[in-house]
């Protein structure tokens, strides 16, 4: 378990992540889902995170609203990712700690976390399979050693 502790976010990230930009439409977006099996994209503008869209923001486009009870399906492919995106948005570098990355993941109930440089730059995505994987490599149990055999003491049952 120590082992985890070291581990950071630059040995288990995923490079080359996609990205979209923030003029794309829902119907695009949800090619892009389809196509890719992803759950959530970073929004880039200018090679700088601006923003992440996720599956779930891309069904806010559908939803009721007080003024429009049901929402024309074709207006609403239209919707760009700037419209539905969280701008908030929690970011880690690649010298952040996996257990950092756990303890954001928990808080705030995210699936996978944009890696960016001091310029807000995409490096990568570390996502919660990713800090499984580590989490498993490193707290795989080792057997203990044999004790030799003069030094184990035999139990007879009566």
């Amino acid at each position: 378990m120590y082992e985890f502790l070291q581990e950071t976010v630059d040995n288990n990230m995923t490079r080359g992540v996609r990205s979209v930009a923030p003029e794309t439409t829902v119907s695009d977006l949800y090619r892009m889902f389809a196509r890719d099996d992803y759950d959530a994209y970073p929004v880039v503008r200018d090679d700088v995170v601006v923003g992440f869209v996720t599956k779930l923001d891309a069904l806010k486009a559908f939803a009721f609203t007080s003024d429009q009870m049901l929402p024309h399906y074709d207006d609403r492919m239209g919707t760009t990712v700037d419209e539905i995106m969280s701008c908030d948005v929690i970011a880690v570098d690649p010298d952040t700690n996996l257990q950092r990355v756990l303890q954001l993941m928990v808080a705030h109930r995210l699936k996978s976390l944009p890696v960016i440089d001091k310029y807000h730059h995409l490096l990568g995505i570390i996502a919660r399979e990713d800090v499984m994987r580590a989490l498993a490599r490193c707290t795989k149990r080792r057997a203990p050693p044999l004790a030799p055999c003069e030094t184990v003491q035999c139990l007879r049952l009566a």
